[in-house]
């Protein structure tokens, strides 16, 4: 068994503003920072060490992903894999709906199944199918026993909901900005198992 842990970024100022994000990007607010240390000081609390760092390309897990690595070295991890930036971890696209308010998307914002398609957005069949495979390759490299992955909400509840069946926790939980979840990946089997979902306390 290898674990995977996925972190959503923290807030971000579109998210203060109930605007869409998706492929476009909108910084980190102080709070999503202090929202990453707090991330950061929990998995340092767990005596987590990653064999591999990944991330979204996009600017608010970017800058999470840094938080969460500051916050670590600051609690005495001496040696860290580098960043690795990943196309596949993205958010899904939004289409024309990007930048502008939640409440102008004609379907639920993070589950919104295959309406955004017709208006050039990623449907929820395909997103789901992506960021499993996205998943599975980051933490079935070789030598990889401890992977972590920043990502985006809408595609970490696709992840979730790709494997709620396996889950061995409760799984109607929120996924909060930095909250982090916890999976065991069977090699054997391609499955994952949700161990925890943690939401930051902030």
């Amino acid at each position: 068994m290898s674990v995977l842990y996925i972190l959503r970024h923290g807030q971000t100022e579109y998210n203060l503003q109930h605007r869409v994000q998706g492929h476009c990007d909108s910084p980190l607010t102080p709070l999503g920072v202090e929202q990453a240390h707090a991330a950061a000081r929990w998995i340092a609390d767990q005596g987590v060490r990653f064999d591999r760092m990944c991330t979204s390309p996009l600017g608010r897990a970017v800058s999470t992903l840094e938080v969460v690595r500051e916050e670590l070295m600051a609690r005495g991890e001496k040696s860290l894999p580098p960043v690795e930036p990943l196309d596949a971890l993205m958010e899904r696209s939004y289409g024309p709906f990007e930048g502008g308010l939640a409440s102008d998307v004609p379907a639920e914002l993070w589950d919104p199944g295959e309406s955004l398609v017709p208006f050039g957005g990623e449907g929820s069949v395909a997103l789901r199918r992506r960021i499993v495979r996205a998943m599975t390759e980051v933490v079935d490299a070789p030598g990889v026993e401890t992977a972590l992955a920043v990502c985006h909400g809408s595609a970490t509840l696709q992840f979730k909901k790709a494997w709620e069946s396996l889950a061995r926790c409760p799984q109607d939980v929120p996924l909060g900005n930095c909250c982090v979840l916890v999976y065991e990946h069977e090699r054997s089997s391609g499955q994952f198992f949700c161990e925890r979902i943690v939401n930051q306390p902030l």
